[in-house]
C-alpha cells in the first residue's frame, strides 16, 4: 500500500439504497445534491461520489439527465474531484447503471469488484409509515436483490471507461473481491495506482469486524503491494470508528449519507458536511492532514477536471 502523507477524504452523498422516509437530510433533487456536494467539498471532501434520484419522489434513477441538473454546477462551485457510480442500484441493469458514466465521462467511477447479495430489509419493520410508494417494496424486496457485476460486466466497464480515460474507486465488499481485482491488474486492463476502497457491514458483504479489516488491508497488500491506494468504509455506526483506524493505518477514508445517515449514537445527521467536519476534526486531533482535490488528483494520477464533458 502507498501510504499518503495526507488523508483523502471521500464524500457520498446519496447513494441508492437508503430512501427519502429514512432521514429528512437525504438529498434528492438536483439542487439539494449539489449544494450538499458544494457544502461537503467546502468542509474537506476532495471527493464527491454521486448517484442520481427521481426529482419528485428520491427513486435511483440512471438518466443522464438527472445527472447533467448537478454536475456541473458542482464542477464550477467547487475544485472536488466528481466521482460517478456505475453501480446505480441492483435493480439496474449494466447499460442502465453505465448510461450516465459513459456520457459524462467524470474523473473517476466506481466499480464494484464483484456480485453480492445487497440487503437492508430488516430496516423496513423501523417505519409505519412511507414517504413515497416506491420506497417500502424497494426496500423489503431487498432480501431477493443480487448486485451483478459478473466478470463480464467488469471487463466492459473497465473497457468503456477506461478508453475515456476514468480512473475507478474499486469497491471491495469482501475478501474474493480483491482477488478479482488482481485478475484484471494481472492482465493489464487496468493500470496502477489502484485506488481501492474495502467496504464493511453491508448486509450481504464482509462484517464490520476488526480482524476483517486487517485481514482485507493485509490480503491487499500481499496482492498490489505498493501499486494501490487504500480506503476504507463501513456501513451505519461503524462508519467513524472504521474511518479512524483506517486513516491511523495509513489509510483515506469515505463518510457521506450514502453509507450512514447517522452522526452519532442515535442522532441523525443533519448533512453530508456534518459527517466531513467531523472526520476531518477526529483525523486533525491525530496530526494526520487532509489531502486536497488538487493533491487528490496527484496522488490517483486522474486526468483533472477540465477533460471532462460536464
Amino acid at each position: 500500500m502507498k501510504k499518503n502523507k495526507k488523508v483523502i477524504i471521500t464524500c457520498a452523498v446519496t447513494g441508492a439504497m437508503h430512501t427519502p422516509t429514512m432521514s429528512d437530510a437525504l438529498p434528492f433533487t438536483p439542487e439539494d445534491i449539489a449544494q450538499q456536494s458544494v457544502d461537503a467539498a467546502q468542509a474537506g471532501a476532495s471527493i464527491i461520489h454521486l448517484h442520481a434520484r427521481n426529482p419528485e419522489n428520491g427513486e435511483p434513477t440512471g438518466d443522464p439527465k438527472v445527472y447533467k441538473q448537478f454536475l456541473p454546477a458542482i464542477n464550477e462551485r467547487t475544485d472536488a474531484v466528481i466521482n460517478l457510480t456505475t453501480g446505480g442500484s441492483p435493480t439496474m441493469t449494466v447499460e442502465e447503471r453505465l448510461w450516465a458514466a459513459m456520457e459524462v465521462k467524470p474523473e473517476m467511477c466506481s466499480l464494484n469488484m464483484g456480485s453480492l447479495n445487497f440487503a437492508m430489509f430488516p430496516l423496513a419493520d423501523r417505519y409505519k409509515s412511507w414517504k413515497y410508494s416506491w420506497e417500502e417494496p424497494y426496500v423489503r424486496n431487498s432480501d431477493d436483490f443480487i448486485f451483478r457485476n459478473t466478470f463480464r460486466d467488469i471487463e466492459k466497464i473497465m473497457n468503456i471507461m477506461g478508453d475515456h480515460g476514468t480512473k475507478f474507486e474499486h469497491e471491495c465488499y469482501d475478501v474474493g473481491h480483491l482477488y478479482n481485482l488482481a485478475y484484471f491488474a494481472d492482465r493489464g486492463l487496468i493500470k496502477p495506482p489502484f485506488f481501492i476502497q474495502t467496504i464493511f457491514g453491508i448486509m450481504g458483504g464482509i462484517g464490520a469486524d476488526e480482524d476483517n479489516l486487517m485481514f482485507m488491508r493485509k490480503t491487499a497488500d500481499k496482492l498490489f503491494g505498493d501499486d494501490y491506494h487504500w480506503s476504507v468504509l463501513a456501513a451505519g455506526k461503524n462508519q467513524m470508528p472504521f474511518s479512524t483506524q483506517a486513516a491511523l493505518m495509513g489509510g483515506n477514508v469515505r463518510v457521506g449519507l450514502e453509507d450512514s445517515l447517522f452522526i452519532g449514537r442515535g442522532e441523525l445527521a443533519t448533512s453530508n458536511a456534518q459527517q466531513v467536519t467531523k472526520i476531518k476534526r477526529i483525523l486533525n486531533e491525530f496530526s494526520l492532514e487532509i489531502a486536497t482535490p488538487t493533491e487528490a488528483r496527484q496522488i490517483l494520477n486522474l486526468k483533472g477536471k477540465n477533460n471532462v464533458s460536464f
